[in-house]
């Protein structure tokens, strides 16, 4: 079957330019049309090189050498047929596109022995991490395509806290084996991760004096990471259990997302959905996410690292995607150190989410965060906030913070994070402990927020502190005018 590269277009646009056209209506800023990757007239299927999908063949080499073929004609589609195809790390050339039919099942082998640990960025750092199953880097014109599924094996290398699940889950998990604690408030993979884990504390930065191939559980890579990359078209898939985070471009520029499906565990630590992180001219569209971590989540690097790298997150369209489970629908944060602006999130749909909006970062981040519009967005049974900035985000989930801001006033240099002109129109929130939340930093205040037209049902109307230039038109609380 060939495939050509005017048909990848239609695909990405899902039909006549003029429909994909309307994501861009109403756009507040200038950005360039996102350009869709071209691949070749060439098309191989993964069962043509002794791949066998019965979940038991491992076809690490059998994808390997049919890449291979694919790179070395200048590209091409390789097709994932019907069955269940147990692999090793793909990696992903210029020109290439991974295409999974509709009863097609991927799923990456657990064997840590599989995954080398390398120099990669997550959460904002320069790090050491695992290779992650689906890579890609420096390249352009690629796609992953079709409606099968990608399964990242994710429950081999995640922990899971005792707290977070039921008693008849707890025992399914502490079955597989693994490492429980004398405290039981965790299973952890293996011994080292545990090691590991009491070094870091809350954060995935372990001590460097530690083995590297003792905690290499610990060192868990995302699943789908995309570094560097030109032209991306991610389409139709549903992407799931990943180790860590779900799908992570970065330093990405033309980049289509359009209807896919990302679920992972409500339990899944780290189990966000997409990490859109230093990326330039990307669309997000008509996507769904039940996740246990962030869902729709805008990076642009951390403190130092973030700083020296200086690369914003700039020009996003996102746009009706549907969220049903998360920390938070769609997020900013708290990596934003290289900077984020011209970002439009319209017709989304948050349901049982533990904040809907969510904009958050810490001293020692810098970057700056502006012109940002939220538009018609509906949510329903938020835990905890509907909107929230918070500059004293410390790695909690929402529903711990104390909102109270109670820091000595600091000195304001490139340290210091900055959130400003920030649009909010046609929210409504039918549920929620509290509507909005505001909380400054006394030497840097949130500046330039309003709101227009929203409509909250909420146990706790709006809070603001250390903020400027914050207004409200024709907003209620609980059929109260703010």
């Amino acid at each position: 079957m060939l495939f050509a590269a005017s048909a990848l277009v239609a695909a990405a646009c899902g039909g006549p330019a003029d429909q994909f056209e309307a994501v861009y209506d109403g756009l507040p800023f200038d950005m360039p049309r996102v350009q869709a990757p071209s691949i070749p007239e060439r098309s191989v299927s993964i069962a043509d090189y002794g791949a066998v999908g019965d979940g038991v063949t491992d076809n690490t080499r059998s994808f390997a050498e049919a890449l291979d073929y694919l790179a070395s004609k200048g590209g091409g589609r390789l097709t994932v047929p019907a069955g269940i195809w147990l692999t090793g790390p793909i990696g992903l050339g210029s020109c290439t596109e991974l295409h999974l039919e509709k009863e097609a099942i991927l799923v990456f082998n657990p064997d840590r022995d599989l995954y080398p640990i390398i120099d990669t960025n997550f959460e904002g750092l320069d790090v050491r991490r695992c290779l992650s199953p689906i890579h890609a880097e420096d390249a352009h014109d690629i796609a992953i395509t079709g409606e099968g599924i990608i399964d990242g094996a994710g429950d081999a290398w995640r922990e899971v806290k005792r707290r977070k699940v039921s008693d008849d889950q707890w025992k399914r998990i502490i079955a597989r084996g693994g490492f429980v604690p004398e405290d039981q408030k965790g299973w952890y993979p293996d011994e080292g991760y545990y090691k590991a884990r009491l070094t870091a504390g809350s954060l995935n930065l372990p001590d460097a004096s530690l083995d590297e191939n003792e905690i290499k559980s610990f060192l868990r890579p995302v699943m789908v990471s995309l570094r560097g990359c030109k032209r991306v078209l991610l389409e139709g898939c549903t992407f799931q259990n990943s180790p860590c985070w779900n799908i992570h471009p970065l330093w990405c520029d033309h980049l289509i997302i359009r209807g896919i499906n990302v679920r992972n565990p409500h339990y899944s630590t780290n189990g966000d959905g997409i990490d859109i992180d230093a990326c330039t001219n990307v669309v997000l569209t008509g996507s769904t996410f039940d996740v246990g971590d962030d869902a729709i989540c805008i990076k642009s690097g951390k403190d130092e690292d973030g700083r020296r790298h200086a690369r914003k997150c700039a020009n996003l369209i996102i746009s009706d995607c549907t969220v049903y489970h998360g920390h938070g629908g769609f997020v900013i944060g708290s990596e934003m150190s290289g900077g984020v602006e011209n970002i439009l999130v319209r017709g989304c749909r948050f349901i049982g989410t533990d904040v809907g909006l969510r904009f958050k970062s810490t001293r020692g981040r810098g970057g700056l965060v502006k012109d940002i519009w939220c538009r018609d967005i509906y949510m329903k049974d938020i835990v905890s906030y509907g909107v929230i900035f918070n500059l004293y985000y410390a790695g909690v989930a929402a529903t711990d913070m104390s909102g109270d801001a109670k820091s000595d006033l600091q000195p304001v240099d490139e340290t210091t994070p900055e959130f400003r002109d920030c649009h909010f129109s046609g929210l409504v929130c039918a549920g929620a402990d509290q509507a909005i939340y505001v909380n400054g930093l006394p030497e840097q205040p949130v500046r330039g927020l309003d709101f227009t037209d929203c409509c909250f049902s909420a146990k706790k109307g709006a809070e603001v502190h250390f903020a400027e230039d914050v207004s409200f038109d024709n907003v209620t609380v609980n059929g109260e005018k703010l």
